[in-house]
């Protein structure tokens, strides 16, 4: 038995993952990033001399309001460093506080109250300054309507508290995104602070089924280039952009227009995040990223798509994730029943005439590319014996016993092991 013991993330720490000895392991990791040795001053810095923007200073004098977005709990994004340093610029540029509104692009994610906002927006001062709201996408007359967009006639509504603010800024982390191509900027606003419809037109077959909606590209991605076109409806808008390490330490700050600066941090991260593979494996292991991204099922599929390049088609990919919550929302269970009901051609078959998916159905569509490519099991320890069927995948309870028969079934010893999940992009290069 080998002695080799290597950690993944899992909840809000890391799970041992023990070898069994005839396993030849290839860990996959992001290249390091130098930290940054003082966030505070890094952040001041960029607000100070943005990208294709005045300072936020200037930006924000002659303005009567602000809106700020920040990303859910599910995005382990550093509010607590630039909220209240953005706030105070802002107010000192003559921006009343009482006019100052901090929102949480939740998408048709549930709204974060109490507790769980405290811990999202990481500073007390903040909830005791400003207002701080939630996006309910589900609700009308919150929403402005712009008509649909003119290349792919998607319909957009978006957040009247953002649309309305003199100022509007969306805050977020750049990361590897299944779809999208990379989280934050652009995506911080649609969907993030969207109305179902619009998110909904996102979520059909007809982008989801798309080969360039995948992470990673915004070339010709229809999902970006759909937000782009948004942002641009829109009208003047700013994006400060955070990059993390493994550690969840700051690695890359930028503030500025909101493509532009979106597309500075997306360059500095790419080439770390996706790493080139000389080979496929039989068995891949990976996680959820840990908290918050496996906090349910239902984002702990994203970890099943991000290493679908080096599987071995009839391979075993591993995940395992903690799913503390649960399996997710009540229409993400049906959309699950469905599948098992009715299996995953079937299923699929369903989606494609339809021009607005059904809330959070996209999800159970994304994990139809995992299962098309081979067998998929989950480690959890968060979900009922009810929740664990309605997965559609095999549910285990020993991750070196799922090696060893899946190393027994291909008859390889390599296994490829990706502690951080959907963070770290692997790609196969011959």
């Amino acid at each position: 038995m080998s002695t080799e013991t290597i950690h993944i993330s899992y909840g809000r720490g890391h799970l041992p993952l023990e070898l069994p000895g005839e396993a030849r392991p290839t860990l996959i990791r992001k290249q390091q990033l130098p930290k940054i040795a003082d966030p505070r001053a890094a952040i001041s810095h960029v607000l100070a001399k943005p990208i294709n923007a005045a300072p936020l200073s200037e930006l924000a004098k002659g303005r009567n309001s602000a809106c700020i977005l920040i990303c859910d709990i599910t995005r382990p994004v550093p509010n607590r460093l630039f909220l209240r340093p953005m706030i105070e610029i802002m107010a000192t540029a003559g921006i009343p506080l009482a006019n100052i509104s901090v929102l949480v692009a939740t998408g048709l994610h549930r709204p974060n109250l109490g507790d769980e906002l405290a811990e999202l927006v990481g500073d007390p001062w903040v909830l005791e300054h400003v207002r701080v709201e939630n996006h309910y996408a589900r609700d009308e007359a919150a929403h402005v309507d712009f008509g649909f967009t003119p290349t792919r006639k998607t319909p957009v509504k978006l957040d009247r508290l953002f649309v309305e603010a003199d100022l509007r800024i969306a805050t977020g982390l750049v990361e590897p995104h299944f779809m999208a191509g990379w989280s934050g900027g652009r995506k911080v606003i649609a969907p993030g602070v969207a109305h179902h419809e619009t998110i909904r037109t996102f979520h059909s077959a007809r982008f989801m089924e798309d080969p360039l909606a995948v992470q990673c590209n915004l070339i010709g991605n229809p999902l970006h280039e759909e937000q782009l076109e948004i942002v641009k409806m829109l009208g003047e808008v700013y994006g400060l952009n955070t990059v993390l390490d493994e550690d969840r330490d700051l690695v890359c700050v930028t503030f500025g227009e909101i493509i532009a600066s979106h597309q500075a941090a997306v360059d500095f991260v790419s080439t770390s995040t996706m790493i080139e593979m000389p080979r496929k494996f039989s068995t891949v292991v990976t996680s959820s990223a840990g908290y918050p991204l496996d906090k349910t099922y239902y984002q702990t599929i994203k970890g099943m798509v991000t290493p679908l390049d080096i599987l071995e088609p009839g391979g075993t990919l591993i995940i395992a994730s903690e799913c503390s919550e649960g399996f997710g929302s009540a229409e993400f269970r049906e959309a699950q029943a469905k599948l098992v009901e009715l299996g995953p051609e079937r299923f699929l078959a369903t989606l494609t005439a339809k021009n607005l998916a059904e809330i959070d159905e996209w999800q159970t569509e994304m994990q139809l590319k995992p299962m098309r490519v081979g067998r998929v099991e989950l480690y959890t320890t968060g979900l009922s014996p009810a929740d664990r069927d309605l997965t559609a995948v095999s549910v285990i309870d020993d991750i070196r016993s799922a090696i060893e028969r899946s190393i027994a079934r291909s008859g390889d010893p390599a296994v490829a092991v990706i502690p951080e999940g959907p963070y770290v992009v692997p790609r196969y290069v011959a």
